[in-house]
């Protein structure tokens, strides 16, 4: 008898998703409560599935054998609710996959550096001559990966949201970055529920499989061992203090898993930021422990392009760089992105607050920032946290008037930075659509 495959969520991964079950036997139908786009309109009309938008068929769905559910789907919602209560089974789109591809995997996560840090561990095993795919929470879905190709590894970037609904694939290579506030609306605004769904990644590792983790971070510490027992472990830190730990010394990286030793001076890496040397020091590890020589490494590592809208150097004018960190929504990738440089910084920021503490940032703005420029329709609170620490406050809710004031306050020197810390969606689609939009009228001075 053939087996029912519900999809909630006709984005990327619900699609990728959708068209994979297609081609494993399963009757599919795809249902989203919004609009979907018409690309992937046509791809389920390609392919003969049946799918809904803008309402969810109760009845039918809750008569699923299996449902996979977006991520971006919280379980508050009430069609996730009925399945829980009837006692259907909810997995993520990464799940699934998984269980149609003998290729090794490579998990990362952490609150902030998992884009930089997956594209750069996908570059490192490309350059180093691995058939390797890249999905997860970037690119291509990884069930449409699976489904298209049929490459040896994957590096997956992976969110809490996508670990919460993971249950039996195992990863070959497991990395935590970090762990901060953030998403705590998902998560009954309790950090220690956010903190133990990210740290959920280690129980997906194969046994014996290699957990790389920064051990500085000191909500990761203590736990750890927990986590990682009947594991092999791999920590980095910024200071030496034992043998067989990856660590930053001197504007180096030194990556050093099973005695592998490699050496990197920060200049011939082309991120630039200290932040940014901790996800090379990362992806490194990574990167060795799948198989890449040491040789091959460190010359990718100065090849690496970054995704966009992450630090991203828009354009120079009149000696003034000016920089897109559009992906940076919240607190902590701010205070990254601001001790990334060493120049007077004209820094545009605001949005929808998510219950931002900028207490955190407060010394690093009034020693790095000339002027600030709140960019939302409610900039309050921004105003309110730096009118007396920055010299220059303005505020806005156009975008075009944002980047001409700031290019009004710069100087030859200095770095005009928009790093928000908050989410895009009062003025804009999504961080990408704040991004570009900002490249462009940076584009017009």
């Amino acid at each position: 008898m053939t087996k029912t495959l519900t999809i909630l969520g006709g984005g990327e991964s619900g699609i990728g998703a959708a068209l994979l079950g297609k081609a494993k036997g399963y009757e599919v139908f795809v249902s989203d409560f919004g609009k979907i786009k018409a690309a992937y309109k046509a791809d389920l009309e390609s392919a003969g599935i049946e799918f809904e938008e803008g309402k969810h068929s109760e009845k039918r769905i809750l008569q699923s054998d299996l449902v996979i559910k977006s991520p971006g789907i919280p379980d508050t919602a009430p069609m996730v609710k009925a399945l829980r209560n009837h006692g259907n089974l909810i997995i993520s789109e990464i799940e699934f996959a998984g269980r149609y591809t003998p290729a090794k995997l490579i998990g990362i996560t952490g609150t902030n550096g998992k884009t930089t840090t997956a594209l750069l561990t996908y570059h490192l095993l490309k350059e180093g001559g691995f058939h390797v795919g890249l999905a997860g929470n970037v690119g291509q879905s990884f069930a449409r990966q699976v489904l298209e190709n049929d490459f040896d590894w994957y590096v997956l970037e992976l969110s809490s949201f996508q670990l919460d609904d993971s249950y039996e694939m195992k990863l070959d290579i497991a990395v935590l970055l970090n762990v901060t506030p953030d998403h705590l609306d998902r998560y009954d605004n309790d950090f220690e529920n956010y903190l133990a769904s990210k740290m959920r990644i280690f129980e997906m590792l194969h046994p014996g499989g290699n957990a790389i983790y920064w051990m500085d971070d000191p909500s990761i510490g203590k736990n750890i061992a927990e986590f990682t027992r009947d594991l092999s472990v791999y920590p980095y830190t910024l200071s030496r203090d034992a043998a067989e730990i990856s660590f930053i010394q001197n504007d180096r990286l030194f990556c050093v898993p099973d005695s592998i030793e490699i050496s990197a001076p920060r200049a011939g890496i082309s991120i630039k930021g200290f932040h940014n040397l901790l996800n090379a020091t990362a992806a490194g590890n990574a990167a060795l422990l799948a198989g890449v020589k040491g040789d091959d490494l460190i010359k990718a590592l100065g090849t690496f392009k970054n995704a966009p809208h992450r630090l991203e150097l828009v354009r120079s004018l009149d000696q003034v760089e000016y920089i897109n960190d559009s992906k940076a929504t919240n607190v902590d990738s701010v205070y990254y992105a601001l001790g990334a440089f060493d120049t007077p910084i004209v820094w545009i920021a605001g949005g929808v607050d998510k219950g931002n503490d900028y207490s955190l940032i407060e010394a690093l703005v009034q020693d790095k920032v000339k002027a600030l420029i709140c960019l939302g329709k409610d900039n309050s609170k921004l105003w309110t946290a730096f009118e007396n620490i920055v010299p220059v406050v303005k505020a806005t809710d156009d975008l075009i008037r944002a980047v001409r004031m700031a290019k009004e306050l710069a100087e030859p020197g200095d770095t005009v930075l928009m790093s928000p810390a908050c989410a895009s969606f009062d003025l804009f689609n999504n961080y990408e659509d704040r991004g570009e939009q900002y490249k462009k009228a940076i584009l017009a001075l």
